[in-house]
C-alpha cells in the first residue's frame, strides 16, 4: 500500500478528531461563551449539515484541480477555520467557523477517497478506503478522548489548537507524498461526464445503503454513555473505556471489511448489517445486564464498521466515470445518517420508551439496510443477466457472488 494512502488516513484522523470531539466540549463551550448547552449542541448539527452539503459542491467546483492541489487547500481552510474558531469572541463567529471547517472536510474527504482509489490497483480499492476510512475509527479511539482530557485541562480552545498542530502536519506530509497530477487517469475530468454517471439506479441504491447502514450503527453509540450508566448500571468513570472498547471493534471491523470488500463485497455486507441488527436487537432486550452490554458495545463497533469499506467502494464499480462526484455523494450520504438516525433515537426518548428504544431503532434501521442491500443484489443480478458479452474481468464471480448472497 502508498505511503500516500496511510497519510491520507492521517489527515482524516486529524480532520475527524474535530468532527466528534465537540461532544465531549459542550460543556465548556456553552459555559465559556455564555450559551446553553442544547445551544452549543447546534455546533455539532452545523458541522453534520456543512459535511452534507460540502462534499458534492465541492467535488465540483475542484474537479479540474489536480487532486494535490485540492487536498492542501482543502486543508489550509480547514487550518484556518480552527484558528479563527480557537480566538472565536462568541458564538456566532464560532458557529460560521464549524460550517467553513465541515465544507473543508467534506472536500477533503471526498477528494482523498478519490486520490486512494487512483493510487491501487483495481482489486484493492477496498482496502485502500479502509486505510483512509481507519483513520475516522482512530479519531473515535484516540484524537476524541485526547481532546477531552485536553479540553478539561487547559480549556476547549486548547482542543482546537490540537487540531489546528495535526491538521498542519498531515498537510505537510502530504506535499511530499503525494504525486503531482491526476494518476491513472487518461482524460480531463469533466462535469458533464460525472453527472451523467450518476443517473444510474443502482448508484442511488448504494447511497441509500450507505445511509441506512452507518445509521443504524451510529444511533446507538450517539447514545451509548446515558444507556450505559442508567440502564446497565456502569459508574460513569468506566464509561470512556467502555467507549474505546466500541472503537477498537469499529477498527478490528474496518480492517476486516477492508480484507473482503473487494473479493466478496455482498457477502460482507449483508454479514456486518445482519450482525449489526442482531447485536442492536440484543442489547434492547439485555441492557440491564452489563457484562453482556459490554459484549454488545464491541459487537456493535466490529459490525458497524464491518461495511464501511463495502459501501465507499462500491460507488467507484457503479460509477467508473465519476471517481470524484460519486463519492463525494457517498460523504453526504454517510452524514444524513450520522444527522437523522440520532434524531429517530432522540424522539423515542422524548416519547418515553427510554435509552434502550435506541437499540431498536437501530436495529429497524438494520433491518430497512438489509432490505436495501437485496434490493442492491437484484439490480446487481439483472445487470449481470443482461450482460451477455463484454464482461469485466472479474464479472463472471461477481454474478457468482451475488447468486450466492441471493440464495
Amino acid at each position: 500500500m502508498p505511503i500516500a494512502v496511510y497519510l491520507l488516513g492521517l489527515g482524516i484522523f486529524a480532520q475527524g478528531t474535530s468532527e466528534f470531539m465537540l461532544a465531549g466540549l459542550l460543556p465548556n463551550v456553552a459555559a465559556d461563551l455564555g450559551v446553553s448547552i442544547p445551544d452549543a449542541g447546534l455546533l455539532v448539527s452545523a458541522f453534520a449539515i456543512g459535511m452534507v452539503v460540502g462534499a458534492p459542491v465541492l467535488a465540483i467546483g475542484t474537479l479540474r484541480l489536480p487532486r494535490r492541489t485540492a487536498l492542501i487547500a482543502f486543508q489550509l481552510v480547514f487550518v484556518a477555520g480552527h484558528v479563527v474558531g480557537a480566538l472565536a469572541p462568541g458564538y456566532g463567529v464560532l458557529f460560521a467557523t464549524r460550517v467553513v471547517s465541515a465544507f473543508a472536510y467534506a472536500g477533503f474527504w471526498a477528494v482523498a477517497a478519490a486520490a486512494a482509489v487512483s493510487l491501487v490497483p483495481a482489486d484493492a480499492k477496498g482496502k485502500a478506503l479502509s486505510v483512509v476510512g481507519t483513520g475516522l475509527t482512530l479519531a473515535t479511539i484516540v484524537g476524541v478522548p485526547a481532546g477531552t482530557v485536553l479540553s478539561q485541562h487547559a480549556g476547549w480552545r486548547a482542543a482546537f489548537w490540537g487540531v489546528v498542530a495535526l491538521t498542519a502536519a498531515s498537510l505537510v506530509s502530504l506535499l511530499a507524498a503525494l504525486p503531482v497530477g491526476r494518476p491513472g487517469q487518461g482524460e480531463l475530468p469533466s462535469i458533464r461526464r460525472e453527472i451523467a454517471a450518476m443517473s444510474r439506479p443502482a448508484l442511488w441504491v448504494s447511497y441509500l445503503l450507505t445511509t441506512l447502514s452507518f445509521g443504524a450503527a451510529i444511533v446507538t453509540f450517539s447514545y451509548l454513555t446515558p444507556l450505559l450508566t442508567e440502564v446497565s448500571g456502569l459508574p460513569a468513570s468506566l464509561v470512556p473505556a467502555v467507549l474505546a472498547l466500541y472503537g477498537v471493534g469499529g477498527l478490528l471491523g474496518m480492517t476486516l471489511g477492508g480484507r473482503t470488500a473487494d473479493r466478496h463485497p455482498l457477502r460482507t455486507l449483508f454479514l456486518g448489517i445482519g450482525g449489526l441488527t442482531a447485536a442492536s436487537a440484543l442489547l434492547a432486550l439485555t441492557a440491564e445486564n452489563l457484562p453482556v452490554t459490554i459484549a454488545l458495545v464491541f459487537a456493535l463497533g466490529l459490525t458497524g464498521y464491518l461495511t464501511n469499506p463495502v459501501v465507499q467502494s462500491r460507488v467507484f464499480t457503479l460509477a467508473p466515470t465519476a471517481p470524484t462526484l460519486a463519492p463525494a455523494v457517498n460523504t453526504s450520504a454517510f452524514n444524513v445518517g450520522i444527522t437523522l438516525t440520532p434524531m429517530l433515537g432522540g424522539l423515542t426518548i422524548d416519547a418515553g420508551f427510554g435509552f434502550t428504544s435506541v437499540a431498536w431503532v437501530g436495529a429497524a434501521v438494520g433491518a430497512a439496510a438489509l432490505g436495501a442491500a437485496l434490493w442492491a443484489a437484484v439490480l446487481q443480478r439483472r445487470t449481470e443477466a443482461r450482460t451477455v458479452t463484454g464482461r469485466a474481468p472479474g464479472a463472471v464471480d461477481a454474478r457468482r457472488e451475488v447468486l450466492t448472497a441471493a440464495d
